[in-house]
C-alpha cells in the first residue's frame, strides 16, 4: 500500500505540530514545513515526521520546496496550509492601513496561493488529492453579520478587521481553487479558539481538540466533500 505523503505549512508548534503527530501515527508520512529548519528538525523528531524547509512568504522557499518533495517523493497527497500569523490583532478598523493588511495577507492568503501555484503539479499526481486550508470562524461573514449565526459558531467573535479579513480571503480562495480542481478535496477549516502560542494560550480548546478538524479532512478519502467550510461540529457558515 502507497504512504500518503503530507505537507503542513507552519508546523513547528500549536495545531501543525499537533495535526503532524495524529497524522504521522495514522501512517502519513509528515512533511513539516517550517522557516527556521533546527526547530523544524527539533519538531519533526518529536512527532515521527521529516523537516522542510519552507517559508510560505518566500517564492523561491516555496518554489526549492516543491522541488525537494519532486525529487524525494515524486507526487504530494495532502497539502495542509497551516501558516498563519495574527498581524494587526487589536487595531480596530478606523486605524488599520494597507500595510497591516499586505502584512498578514502575505502570510495568510498569498502564502496559500503561493503553495497551490508550486504544489498543484505534485497534487495532480496523487490517486486522492487533499488540500486543506486552516482558516478561522473569525473569517465567516455569517458570524460577522448575524448575531444568531455567531453566538452557535463563533461564540468567542471578536472585530478584528485584519486577521479576520484575510480568512475571509481564504475562504473564498479555498472555494475558487475546489472549482478549478474537482479532481481534489480543497476544503477550508476552523480549529476553533484554540490554547496555543498563536493567542497567548487564551483559548479554552486544547490543541488536541483544535487540531481534531485539520486531521479529519486530511486524512479524508475521495468521498469526501469539497469546497466546504467546516469545523469538528460540522458545516461553519460562510
Amino acid at each position: 500500500m502507497t504512504t500518503t505523503t503530507t505537507l503542513i505549512t507552519g508546523a513547528t508548534r500549536g495545531i501543525g505540530l499537533e495535526a503532524a503527530r495524529r497524522l504521522s501515527e495514522a501512517g502519513h508520512r509528515v512533511l513539516l514545513g517550517a522557516r527556521d529548519l533546527s526547530r523544524g528538525r527539533e519538531a519533526a523528531h518529536r512527532v515521527g515526521a521529516h523537516p522542510l524547509m519552507l517559508d510560505v512568504t518566500d517564492d523561491a522557499s516555496v518554489e526549492a520546496a516543491a522541488q525537494r518533495v519532486a525529487d524525494e517523493v515524486g507526487r504530494l497527497d495532502v497539502l495542509v496550509n497551516n501558516a498563519g500569523i495574527t498581524g494587526a490583532l487589536h487595531t480596530c478598523a478606523d486605524e488599520i492601513t494597507a500595510a497591516d493588511l499586505l502584512a498578514c495577507y502575505d502570510t495568510n492568503v498569498f502564502g496559500a496561493v503561493r503553495m497551490m501555484h508550486a504544489f498543484t503539479p505534485l497534487l495532480r499526481k496523487s490517486a486522492r488529492p487533499v488540500v486543506v486550508n486552516v482558516s478561522s470562524g473569525l473569517g465567516s461573514l455569517a458570524a460577522a453579520t448575524d448575531p444568531g449565526a455567531r453566538a452557535e459558531f463563533t461564540p468567542t467573535w471578536i472585530p478584528v478587521p485584519v486577521y479576520a479579513s484575510s480568512k475571509a480571503a481564504l475562504n473564498m480562495v479555498t472555494v475558487q481553487y475546489a472549482h478549478a480542481h474537482p479532481e481534489m478535496r480543497i476544503n477550508a477549516v476552523d480549529p476553533g479558539h484554540t490554547a496555543t502560542d498563536f493567542n497567548g494560550h487564551a483559548g479554552p480548546q486544547t490543541v488536541e481538540e483544535g487540531a481534531e478538524i485539520v486531521v479529519r479532512m486530511a486524512d479524508a478519502g475521495s468521498d469526501a466533500p469539497t469546497a466546504g467550510y467546516f469545523a469538528a461540529a460540522g458545516p461553519v457558515p460562510w
